[in-house]
């Protein structure tokens, strides 16, 4: 490709895992070296050749110290960059440039969180928001509240709209056997019907909490020809933040994914008309919406036009979140992970009832906190190199 960023297309996603499960008696560690395990064994490699480690929770205060150890690896390359759930997004590009410029050559990203076992214990984190909480303000929940009012009072959108979201999610999880609620329909006025969290978000319009651990290996395209899987190949990734609490948020309609997103597009040459299968963080109905508007597959203020037409649920125009996503499949206190599985496992062909057919490229976008930290990444198969 004639003037090609010198990172597309440079490294592989060579092998995945994912568990979402219940962790009964396994600590965060323990169920964080079950999926790297599984992921190492999918990509056909030794865990002895991983020398890159990229990992992230909130459970210990120096994660890689913390699982190397545990794992036995020995990396030469670390990095716990913690941007929220979208570190794994992140984690990527910093994969593409490292393993690129020599310093590892197989790099693990893994995540595990005992969030559901733990009865949710670390679901608003442990610092103090010295900005909002002596106001009453419940992280997460309160903010996505004022985001959620704002674009309603300057685009119209409506409560049903949002609920519409909760709703493709809950359809898309129908074709996943292993989602919890998979046989349980979802109907805007069950979403509507459910208990007053913070106005406008209804319990429904929430994400679930969930145990759960995800891993994948990436190394070079060069050495992934060698190995047993298809690559799936790093296209463009982008990264872009702004705040950490709501009150620093310059618009609280518009986020940095537009930066993110846009310059993950340039990398890969591709734009939102390109992407085949979106994987979006959906923490909350209102954030997902206001993403689709910054990721570019719709008008800012058209959100809720967009998935109220259908366009997000199965036979749509976008094929979004087609596990279930956070709000009906798996959300362990941070989802990115899980986003890059779940777009792999689309691009391999291996997604059976919810596979897209003929997909050949995916976007995960990941988001951190409450929409302040954002990385994309845009994957593909060899076809899409």
């Amino acid at each position: 490709m004639s003037g090609a960023h010198r990172l597309r297309g440079e490294i592989a996603i060579v092998g995945i895992a994912e568990l979402a499960e219940p962790a009964g008696d396994r600590s965060p560690a323990g169920f964080m070296a079950e999926a790297a395990r599984a992921a190492i064994l999918d990509a056909g490699v030794r865990k002895d050749q991983i020398d890159g480690l990229f990992t992230t929770t909130p459970y210990y205060y120096a994660p890689s110290l913390t699982f190397a150890e545990y794992f036995g690896l020995t990396p030469r390359y670390s990095d716990s960059t913690v941007i929220g759930g979208c570190s794994f997004e992140a984690y990527l590009g910093h994969a593409a440039a490292a393993i690129t410029a020599g310093l590892c050559d197989y790099a693990l990203i893994a995540y595990g969180s005992t969030q559901r076992t733990d009865r949710g214990a670390l679901m608003s984190g442990s610092e103090w928001l010295e900005y909002e909480r002596p106001y009453g303000m419940l992280h997460p929940i309160s903010p996505i509240g004022l985001i959620a009012n704002r674009h309603m009072h300057e685009f119209g959108t409506t409560p049903e709209q949002f609920a519409q979201v909760a709703v493709a999610a809950r359809e898309w999880s129908a074709r996943n056997p292993r989602a919890p609620h998979r046989d349980r329909v979802l109907t805007v006025d069950d979403v509507l019907g459910s208990p007053m969290i913070s106005t406008p978000v209804h319990r429904l319009d929430c994400c679930l909490v969930t145990d759960g651990a995800a891993a994948l290996v990436v190394t070079s395209a060069e050495r992934a020809r060698d190995l047993p899987n298809d690559p799936v190949y790093v296209l463009g990734a982008g990264e872009a933040a702004d705040h950490r609490n709501i009150t620093g948020m310059p618009d609280l309609t518009t986020t940095r994914a537009r930066d993110s997103a846009r310059r993950a597009y340039e990398m890969a040459g591709l734009g939102p008309d390109d992407i085949d299968v979106a994987e979006v963080y959906d923490a909350f109905t209102m954030s997902l919406l206001v993403l689709l508007e910054d990721l570019g597959f719709c008008a800012k203020g058209e959100g809720g036009a967009f998935v109220e037409s259908g366009a997000i649920r199965p036979g749509g125009a976008l094929p979004l979140n087609t596990n279930g996503g956070g709000l009906s499949f798996v959300h362990p206190g941070m989802l990115g992970a899980f986003l890059l599985t779940e777009a792999v496992q689309q691009l391999r062909g291996s997604a059976g009832d919810r596979q897209v057919a003929g997909a050949r490229t995916a976007l995960a976008h990941g988001m951190g906190f409450t929409l302040g930290g954002h990385a994309s990444v845009v994957l593909g198969g060899a076809d899409a190199l």
